[in-house]
């Protein structure tokens, strides 16, 4: 299959950095928005579920956490389809199984039936549509990709923004079942965005090469050579303890409010406010990271971003009143904005186009667990202690934390390592010179002229940045 072929990152292809690109930044943005808005915009259907079942809160809060679960925890599995199928058909499959799981929702006549099908069924048609889209993304664009990852990444603001009142609308007109139903149709437009995936074309080999080609793609379905990279090991390790703090302040923030003897319109325009926030911070960021200067340390740009989280949070624990709590939402907007515009770009900048594919399932499946521990850990702390402050200051100090192994683990490690291939090469460049001394002087002249014409071709291989000391993580 071609499409095999092209979604294994061919040497020979350039990423255009537009043209149709625009048209798959536009699908990755709707996927985005879909993929990560949705398990938080269907909590607006709990009340009328706790009515309907007879069941208490914490049940339907269930339903979110399977959403998200699956949306993490399929990574591996994501990375596998794609590379044995391509993004494009595995997509397609995915929207039609995340309409299919709200439509078989509307049906339902039980909470456990609602798990199995808005939670397994759409959370696995939201996770084959989403990771293949960044995929894609990364494929597409090379010089302008963090502005188009900042903008993808603007999708999840937006749709928050949308889908809720949608959602309160939809309920309040059709009912829970009613708005299922109409949300089921919605998602097919995630079969829409796939078809926009078109694959890059390979350039044309010789008949004897297509065969060995072939093969060594289908043996590699799943890359775990990935380990071997120390960038994409402290990457790995950084975000899963990042994600154990980063979703946790959205979560508690509109309580806090409400305990604070705020009325409840009041407390959730408090999400409100951080999401408007957030719509203009993650392309504002992308911008910032595709700067000449800025892009070979977007390492510490990320880094940056999760400390200036951190401290948001370490901050917020000492807001007293409502004006605390909106100054709060309005940096933790901007940072939580940072962050979502700069992850996966730095991933991309660690892994190459060839090996992403694997490597985002890897880290992925990573985060999930990390994602089921944070929230609930934090709710016992609040349980036990009965003070947001607590909540907020561990939620702080594992943003922080997780920055500090990125930044530090980049700069002593990694750094250190870079020098080894190096030298190899130089003691390899050293053996060839001692080879050809019996050149003539035309033949030399030949050969400088072909190694310096290599080494400005190779840059704009594969839309991969070049490797360097800083750009390496």
């Amino acid at each position: 299959m071609g499409a095999v072929v092209a979604d294994d990152g061919p040497s020979g292809v350039k990423a255009p950095d537009g043209g149709w690109g625009w048209a798959v930044l536009f699908g990755c943005f709707i996927i985005t928005g879909f993929s990560y808005a949705f398990p938080k915009a269907v909590s607006v259907f709990f009340k009328e579920l706790i009515r309907e079942f007879g069941i208490g809160y914490s049940d339907t809060a269930w339903i979110s956490s399977i959403l998200l679960a699956m949306l993490y925890g399929t990574g591996p599995l994501c990375s596998v389809c794609v590379n044995r199928f391509g993004c494009r058909p595995v997509m397609l499959v995915g929207g039609l199984f995340a309409s299919m799981g709200m439509v078989i929702a509307s049906f339902c006549t039980s909470i456990v039936q609602i798990y199995l099908t808005a939670g397994v069924i759409t959370g696995l048609g939201l996770a084959l549509n989403f990771q293949p889209s960044l995929i894609m993304l990364n494929r597409y664009f090379d010089k302008r990709r963090p502005l188009a990852n900042g903008l993808s990444a603007a999708g999840s603001p937006v749709f928050l923004c949308a889908l809720s009142p949608l959602g309160q609308i939809l309920q309040h007109e059709y009912g829970w079942r009613g708005g299922f139903l109409i949300l089921g149709g919605m998602l097919l437009n995630c079969c829409v965005c796939g078809a926009l995936m078109r694959p890059l074309e390979p350039p044309k080999k010789p008949e004897a090469t297509k065969e060995p080609a072939e093969k060594k793609v289908k043996k590699k379905l799943l890359d775990f050579s990935v380990f071997k990279d120390g960038g994409f090991v402290i990457y790995a390790l950084a975000a899963s303890i990042m994600v154990l703090g980063l979703f946790v302040p959205p979560v508690f923030v509109v309580s806090y409010a409400k305990d604070l003897g705020y009325p409840d319109t009041k407390a959730a325009f408090l999400l409100t406010i951080l999401g408007f926030i957030d719509i203009f911070a993650r392309p504002i960021c992308g911008m910032v990271a595709g700067l000449k200067w800025v892009r070979p340390r977007c390492v510490y740009l990320f880094s940056f971003a999760m400390i200036f989280n951190g401290f948001t949070d370490l901050m917020g624990s000492m807001s007293v009143d409502y004006g605390g709590l909106v100054v709060f939402c309005i940096f933790f907007g901007i940072s939580y904005g940072m962050v979502g515009a700069l992850q996966f770009e730095v991933l991309m900048a660690i892994v190459g186009t060839q090996k992403f594919s694997s490597a985002i399932g890897l880290v992925l499946l990573a985060e999930a667990m990390a994602v089921l521990i944070g929230p609930p850990s934090a709710g016992k702390l609040l349980d036990a202690t009965e003070r947001y402050m607590f909540v907020f200051i561990i939620a702080g100090i594992e943003v922080t934390t997780s920055a500090l192994v990125l930044a530090l683990g980049n700069f002593f490690c990694i750094k250190k390592k870079i020098d080894e291939p190096h030298t190899k090469e130089e003691a390899a460049e050293r053996e060839e010179l001692n080879k050809s001394e019996d050149k003539t002087p035309e033949d030399a002249k030949v050969d400088s002229i072909e190694v310096e014409q290599f080494l400005k071709d190779e840059p704009e291989k594969n839309g991969e940045v070049v490797t360097n000391p800083e750009t390496c993580v």
